[in-house]
């Protein structure tokens, strides 16, 4: 088994569910009391966060490169940015270690081929909604046709992760307006929509709705697994 470095904290809401989803997956593969071999470095999200707002990506990546460096250093043999948006410091994050980075968007596309989906759907923050980091590498790289909300919604679910989800608020309200907008891209002729945040299938279920939804998180962690246990040829 390779051992699994997270970069978390971005926000621990979500990490924490990326430990869990490693460790079942772990479990569910091997059987028995078997786990995660995983190191986390957890971040402090206030400043990143700000930074974000502010559009500095250099102060932003130097913080990500930082824990990289630390977790090759502890051991990891692989890293995974437990996190959409930061994925927009990525390529900055890999270039600072010589271990794999398993990109979420990449392992996002692979799931959607997988079902045979072709146009999807996206929500998440606005950096990750608008900037080509993320819609651009679904569009450019795997050739998916992506749609996301209108100006006043990407608005809304923007301001529903980072002042509600990352702060563990579960509001009924916003859930009804996510579920709305899900059903909206379906009626635009979205085959699935990506829960493009890591915190949106805090909020979101799958059985809250006929559409059909790929949780990123979830997504993820199954690749991590399927890498560490080296399965599907990886």
């Amino acid at each position: 088994m390779k051992t699994i470095g997270l970069i978390g904290g971005l926000s621990w809401e979500s990490t924490q569910d990326y430990y869990r989803l490693i460790n079942e997956g772990i479990r569910e593969s091997l059987g028995g009391l078997h786990s995660a071999e995983l190191i986390l470095y957890s971040v402090d999200f206030e400043p990143i966060e700000q930074l974000q707002h502010i559009d500095d990506c250099e102060a932003t990546a130097e913080i990500l490169k930082d824990a990289a460096i630390k977790l090759e250093a502890g051991g990891a043999k692989f890293l995974l940015i437990c996190s959409n948006t930061m994925h927009s410091v990525a390529p900055q994050v890999s270039e600072a270690v010589t271990i794999p980075l398993i990109h979420i968007a990449d392992a996002t596309a692979a799931e959607i081929k997988r079902s045979g989906y072709q146009k999807i759907g996206l929500l998440g923050t606005s950096f990750t909604m608008e900037r080509n980091f993320y819609k651009g590498r679904l569009e450019d790289v795997h050739h998916l046709e992506v749609i996301t909300p209108d100006q006043a919604d990407r608005d809304l679910i923007h301001k529903v992760i980072y002042k509600e989800l990352c702060l563990g608020s579960i509001v009924d309200t916003s859930k009804k307006e996510y579920l709305r907008i899900i059903h909206e891209l379906a009626d635009k002729g979205a085959e699935a929509v990506i829960l493009g945040c890591t915190e949106i299938g805090m909020l979101v279920k799958q059985s809250d709705t006929p559409v059909p939804l790929l949780d990123t998180t979830t997504i993820h962690a199954k690749a991590a697994v399927q890498f560490a246990l080296q399965l599907n040829g990886q």
